[in-house]
């Protein structure tokens, strides 16, 4: 299934996500509709003012609210994109309940009201916190990507699919590192927590582009994860504030040194293509799913952050940077 054609209701649709979505969407693909569903009535009026396009409509609701989820639904909704989410480690860690109402009760309330509406395709959006989670967001979207994994059960004999995709460290998002070290250039002075850090590095329009693949390769179950480089977070510094002072903070509390994309456990039943790897769902209980064609991974295999075959420079970095 290709987007063209089709009505697609985006969750949180007034982040960073939802309006690089909605930007390739309506330039480079051919959508019935386009339906934003976020919280934000500002967010969703300057959105409005940014893309004033006729496909583009807009709903007022919240992922923790079924009803609200179900109502929205019913308008012909093909393809959802979840994207909604409470993101920001120390937010979730003070808040934890807030976290889960979120993460992990909305993504039920999504996948419930999909299938009771009839939606053909969902795609979740997950992180590389979510393998072997340190902290409360990456063990809620651990949460997640399990309800949407197994949710393909609940579908039955529906129509209903659903899959994940799961990334690294989004160059330009909010909550990116890079805002934090353009503020402190100003000072000439940075703060790092450890100079060993390294982290997936991957653009807003990489992770568009990989939902819409999935979108149209998905048969239920699966989570796609991009071959995505690594960047070390000292290449980082010298790309946005070369020069500078670095003051080193340490690690703080539900920090990792490297991430992880593609665990050892999952590597068993996971194919690589040749730009992304697709895990294949361990128990699919709603029958049989069709397996994505690729290469088997070896044994004892992971794609981690600091094991990497693929880094960025300090110029590719520079250069991703300028075009965020």
């Amino acid at each position: 299934m290709s987007i063209d054609g089709q009505t697609i209701l985006v969750t949180g649709g007034t982040g960073s996500f939802g309006r690089k979505f909605t930007e390739i969407a309506l330039t480079r693909y051919s959508p019935r509709r386009i339906i934003i569903f976020s919280r934000d009535e500002l967010k969703q009026h300057d959105m409005r003012v940014q893309f004033p396009d006729p496909r583009l409509s807009f709903f007022i609701g919240d992922v923790r609210e079924r009803d609200r989820l179900r109502r929205a639904f019913e308008a012909s909704v093909n393809i959802v994109v979840h994207a909604a989410a409470l993101k920001q480690v120390p937010a979730c860690e003070y808040n934890p309940f807030e976290a889960v109402k979120t993460n992990v009760l909305g993504a039920q309330n999504v996948i419930e009201a999909a299938i009771d509406c009839g939606v053909h395709r969902v795609v979740a959006l997950s992180t590389d916190k979510a393998v072997n989670p340190v902290n409360v967001y990456g063990a809620s979207k651990l949460c997640a990507e399990k309800l949407f994994v197994q949710g393909n059960a609940y579908a039955g004999g529906r129509a209903t699919r659903f899959a994940c995709v799961r990334y690294g460290n989004v160059v330009g998002s909010r909550g990116s590192v890079i805002p934090v070290f353009l503020e402190q250039r100003k000072l000439g002075r940075v703060t790092v927590t450890d100079r060993r850090m390294t982290r997936f590095w991957i653009t807003l329009e990489q992770g568009v582009d990989l939902v819409a693949r999935a979108a149209g390769l998905l048969q239920g179950g699966e989570i796609f994860v991009p071959r995505i480089p690594s960047m070390k977070i000292m290449d980082l510094v010298e790309a946005v504030a070369p020069g500078c002072e670095v003051a080193f903070t340490g690690i703080r509390p539900g920090e990792k040194l490297h991430e992880v994309l593609v665990s050892s456990d999952e590597a068993r039943h996971t194919v690589m293509t040749k730009d992304m790897f697709v895990i294949a769902p361990e128990m699919p209980l709603w029958g049989r799913t069709i397996p994505i064609e690729g290469d088997r991974l070896p044994d004892g295999f992971s794609f981690t952050s600091d094991t990497n075959d693929a880094w960025l420079s300090v110029e590719e970095l520079r250069q991703m940077v300028k075009a965020s």
